[in-house]
């Protein structure tokens, strides 16, 4: 079987959550199939400026060829875009508009999927919000399985995107969450779809001490990896742990891994490292008492999987409906929706090492059984393996609605996307229900 993996960016040292997703997908299937990838030149994910050279070349072992974007995102046009396609009453004509500000708009990428669609058996899309994933499914629909990533955000609400949910081959979700949100934006519960999220390349043996003597931390301290953003929670982050500094006396750190967008503040018990690599990364899970995850928006927390799996409890925003899911089916972490539980959550954590130890136990229970890449690679190999038997048997399959023609595009009919999201709440609450009916059996209650 031979596959093609499309991503938005693409790259060893490309450690975004979608990217890195993507690499890992692409690697552990590269055991099983002959893998490609297909991306383009960007390096960065707020211009998409072309900084990588266009054709072929190999990473890890892996083809991976480039395309060039057709022009850089403007933050200031995509943000009015935004404004129009989420907030009010519009038309499909300017949810195009949009997608193509949003990026990275690539025509000779899609040209190249639709040249060359008999070369590959299915082409595996990631993150359904981008332009790449939008016309490359509408190109290759037979041949289209989707990796969503979708968060709780308004994009999922914008009516281009329906008729994609609904056309594709099959949706590989990241969560119920995940999965609930879609099925009751774009009622495609008919579409084949699995809940298989992503694996990790855990070392063997993450060196606690190590990373304290390098970056001189003898103390206890909490963790944060990732973006430091203001859409990732980290300004109230801020806001929260200096309150809860100054009323419990703690002597806990903050300790921040990642590049920062957002100012942070000066404060002797707040502590920057700046971007680390997946060595450093990793000895500063073993360290750590917890990991801390204030993400109003995630798909997936592959950190937070990561973090279970060397026995780390994890505090999340229990705001984001993903990260309280993942919490309450591991039952290896607590969280939060306002200071007050913040402050009692952390600090039943920081007091009792017993309740770290048993939410630890139950993270790596729950890492073995749903996340190990053996589990991940099969449930892959087993909706592949459906999708090329039933292509096999001759089943027929709905195509993408086409797009309607250019007058009705311009009709400003399309209801918010922000409204769409709301409207569908109830319908996402109901499907999310039997996933959370019970924590699972594993070593230990928190």
């Amino acid at each position: 079987m031979k596959l093609a993996i499309v991503a938005q960016r693409y790259g060893a040292d490309i450690n975004g959550g979608a990217e890195l997703h993507a690499r890992y997908v692409a690697e552990h299937l590269a055991r099983h199939a002959d893998v490609e990838v297909l991306t383009t030149c960007a390096r960065d994910y707020v211009t998409w400026r072309n900084e990588l050279p266009a054709g072929a070349e190999r990473i890890n072992g892996l083809t991976v060829r480039r395309f060039p974007v057709d022009h850089e995102r403007s933050p200031e046009v995509f943000g009015r875009w935004s404004a129009r396609v989420f907030d009010r009453a519009h038309s499909l004509a300017d949810e195009l508009a949009w997608l193509e500000a949003e990026g990275p708009a690539s025509r000779a990428l899609i040209r190249h999927v639709e040249e060359h669609r008999e070369r590959y058996d299915f082409f595996i899309f990631f993150s359904f919000r981008y332009y790449h994933a939008y016309h490359g499914c509408r190109a290759v629909p037979a041949r289209a399985v989707l990796v969503p990533t979708a968060e709780r955000d308004p994009a999922v609400g914008v009516s281009l995107f329906g008729p994609v949910f609904r056309g594709v081959r099959a949706l590989m979700y990241n969560s119920p969450e995940e999965q609930a949100l879609i099925q009751a934006v774009a009622h495609n519960q008919d579409v084949p779809g699995v809940i298989v999220g992503v694996g990790s390349e855990i070392p063997a043996s993450p060196d606690a001490a190590r990373f304290r003597q390098k970056f001189k931390l003898p103390g206890r301290f909490m963790l944060y990896v990732g973006r430091i953003d203001e859409n990732k929670g980290c300004g109230e982050l801020f806001q929260f742990f200096r309150t809860y500094l100054r009323q419990m006396a703690s002597r806990l750190t903050l300790v921040l891994i990642g590049r920062s967008i957002l100012p942070i503040p000066d404060h002797p018990q707040i502590r920057h490292l700046g971007f680390l690599d997946d060595a450093d990364k990793f000895d500063a899970l073993a360290a750590a008492d917890l990991l801390i995850m204030p993400s109003y928006y995630e798909s997936l927390s592959m950190v937070s999987l990561e973090a279970w799996a060397l026995g780390r409890p994890v505090l999340a925003n229990g705001r984001c409906q993903v990260l309280q899911g993942q919490c309450v089916r591991s039952n290896a972490g607590l969280y939060y929706e306002s200071y007050a539980e913040f402050a009692a959550t952390l600090r039943a954590l920081e007091a009792d090492t017993r309740l770290r130890a048993a939410l630890g136990a139950n993270g790596r229970a729950f890492f073995r059984q749903h996340y190990d890449w053996p589990v991940i690679e099969r449930k892959y190999l087993d909706m592949l393996h459906q999708l090329a038997e039933a292509d096999r048997a001759g089943v027929t399959h709905p195509a993408i609605a086409p797009l309607p023609g250019w007058v009705a595009r311009r009709r400003h009919d399309v209801p918010a996307a922000s409204a769409v999201l709301a409207q569908a709440a109830e319908t996402e609450a109901a499907l999310t229900a039997p996933h959370r009916a019970a924590a699972p059996a594993t070593e230990a209650r928190a």
